[in-house]
């Protein structure tokens, strides 16, 4: 660790250690994702977008999903007034999207073809079979707003450098093992707010 961090890392841990907040362990992964997170590129974890279980700071329901885009964080609301935090990359200012979905499909290592208006700002973005190269990473939870597809969603990413910025193009992106915590987690229908 460079010195210069170090003041940065102090302050960090005494800010924190009033907090009520507790690390969530890893969930059990397949041999598949084990492999395949393995070709990802790693970044330096930011102890800010870590996983942890807190106070809840939304006041919804238990089992509601609420993105913070401001904070770069998503909250999974838990019974007894806790909810589990996770790190975000959100979208950037011209592409953000807010409103209220739900989970209509959820889909492990999916395929990803980029919507015609993204391919027309980007040529070069094309069809990727699901695995490690694909934008959504390992795990996507697909948000509808009734039976209509936004075309947003809550993915992994193969650019975990990216997480804690405002960089996608609307869809909300989380480190691979983060988002198949929350995958494994949550039901077709969860309701989800993006704040």
């Amino acid at each position: 660790m460079r010195l210069s961090r170090l003041p940065l890392l102090l302050a960090m841990i005494t800010a924190l250690a009033g907090c009520n907040f507790k690390g969530v362990p890893d969930p059990q992964v397949s041999a598949r994702d084990t492999e395949w997170m393995a070709q990802v590129p790693t970044a330096e974890d930011d102890p800010r977008y870590g996983r942890y279980m807190i106070d809840d700071p939304t006041g919804e329901a238990p089992g509601t999903i609420v993105v913070d885009t401001k904070e770069r964080q998503l909250y999974y609301v838990q019974p007894n007034k806790k909810a589990i935090r996770y790190g975000v990359a959100v979208g950037d200012e011209a592409y953000g999207w807010t409103g209220t979905a739900s989970i209509a499909r959820k889909a492990e290592w999916p395929d990803w073809n980029p919507p015609a208006e993204m391919k027309a700002r980007w040529p070069h973005v094309q069809y990727t079979k699901g695995g490690p190269a694909n934008p959504l990473g390992a795990r996507a939870l697909y948000l509808y707003e009734g039976n209509k597809d936004t075309l947003y969603r809550i993915h992994g990413t193969n650019e975990p450098e990216k997480i804690g910025h405002a960089v996608s193009s609307g869809c909300i992106r989380m480190r691979n093992i983060d988002v198949i915590d929350l995958y494994n987690r949550v039901a077709l229908n969860t309701k989800v707010i993006v704040r």
